[in-house]
């Protein structure tokens, strides 16, 4: 099978959890023996991954230009994924055009709609959004992101949480739906058993890319608000915040007399991840899964966070971890899990447990490869089921289709 990747970026693995889902999903297609391409009309970053070292030919290609009509005719995939909604936006229409019984998938990372009403719900109450209004949710982000969803065959949802959010509030067919969470390799007991104990941990971290919303978000609340809680009770303690791309606003908050020390980029997230004691992740707003939260069940750290942290992490089983939407009860539950070796321990275990079993490489990679290929042996009448699809395909297509062409004829003048 020939698979066309078009990204939104490059994948950057050691900078977002996004970047290595992306690289888990190309390295499930490349299991199957399939041809990868990963083509982006965005800057190659130095942090981007070595796709070509894992088999995967790197293309790029340009917005709003006719030279990817080419490209998509000569390559003539047999999938097209495309990396969030803006790039359905830009090249659907091409690779319907060109490739019309491709499949074409669309993986949405989060549904970014949900991302941004609970950021607004959040800067009018200041405090956690889980759920939100009607009027915030229906908005033109939201009708852009759901038309995409709409006129793909389907779209890899990365939270249960959401596919349970588009089907009952925004009533779009589970069949378009696939719950494709983070694939990891299991933590085997040998390895949990050589990572550093209770003992030999010290300080709390907090890791996320300073470019994401929410991240930021969480760093001020922690300095405005939690940390001088913790601090105060916990006089030796340092928080060690780490995250790529920090900016001056960033750094300007580091402050080794309040143990509040921006690290910025870590070389390797394991390795700081698995010296600290507790990892905290008190989230006012966001959405999909946290992957913070996955590295620290691999790593061995136990974590606190909010509801919104813990929002879709454990499918059917039980989150293991400390869960609060209060800073003074973030506070204290952070300062008993730092202190508490028991507790600290039966978190511990508990998050291998859960690590093991919901993220599973191996078998979300399988329920993954067999759903594209009942779907690329069934296409004709799955997109037969799918009118709304067509029909947002004739019409908003067309524009969409029309505009490119209008920027293209304008560019070349």
């Amino acid at each position: 099978m020939q698979v066309l990747v078009i990204g939104y970026v490059w994948p950057e693995p050691a900078s977002s959890a996004a970047g290595y889902r992306m690289l888990a999903l190309l390295d499930a297609f490349r299991h199957q023996g399939w041809q990868v391409t990963f083509a982006s009309p965005a800057e190659k970053s130095i942090h981007r991954a070595d796709l070509p070292a894992r088999g995967i030919n790197e293309v790029n290609i340009a917005l709003n230009c006719s030279s990817f009509d080419d490209f998509i005719r000569e390559l003539q995939p047999d999938l097209v994924m495309f990396d969030r909604f803006m790039m359905e936006e830009q090249f659907g229409w091409r690779v319907e055009k060109h490739c019309p019984q491709a499949v074409r998938l669309l993986d949405t990372e989060d549904l970014s709609c949900l991302r941004h009403a609970r950021h607004q719900a959040t800067k009018q109450s200041g405090n956690v959004s889980l759920d939100v209004s009607t009027e915030l949710l229906f908005t033109e982000h939201a009708k852009r992101e759901i038309a995409a969803i709409l006129r793909s065959d389907l779209t890899l949802m990365i939270s249960q949480a959401e596919i349970d959010l588009l089907t009952t509030r925004f009533k779009v067919d589970s069949a378009l739906l696939l719950d494709s969470p983070f694939m990891q390799p299991p933590v085997p007991e040998e390895q949990q058993r050589q990572l550093p104990d209770f003992d030999q941990r010290q300080h709390f971290i907090v890791i996320g890319n300073f470019r994401h919303a929410p991240n930021w978000d969480a760093v001020l609340w922690l300095k405005q608000t939690i940390w001088p809680l913790i601090r105060s009770r916990l006089p030796e303690a340092e928080l060690h915040i780490f995250g790529a791309y920090p900016p001056p606003k960033a750094t300007q908050l580091h402050n080794a007399q309040q143990g509040f020390l921006i690290k910025g980029w870590a070389d390797d997230v394991n390795r700081v991840m698995q010296q600290a004691r507790v990892n905290l992740a008190p989230l006012r707003f966001g959405a999909g899964l946290k992957g913070k939260l996955v590295d620290a069940l691999a790593c061995g750290t136990p974590s606190v966070t909010t509801s919104v942290g813990a929002e879709g992490m454990s499918g059917e089983l039980d989150w293991p971890q400390p869960v609060t939407d209060h800073p003074e009860q973030f506070a204290n539950l952070a300062v008993e899990l730092y202190t508490e070796a028991h507790q600290w321990r039966d978190c511990q275990q508990q998050g291998f447990d859960l690590h093991n079993q919901r993220f599973d490489f191996g078998r979300h990679a399988d329920t993954l490869i067999k759903r594209l290929q009942q779907l690329r042996d069934d296409l004709d009448s799955h997109r037969l089921a799918n009118f709304t699809g067509a029909m947002l395909r004739h019409h908003s297509m067309k524009s969409t289709q029309y505009m490119a062409q209008w920027i293209e004829a304008k560019n070349r003048k």
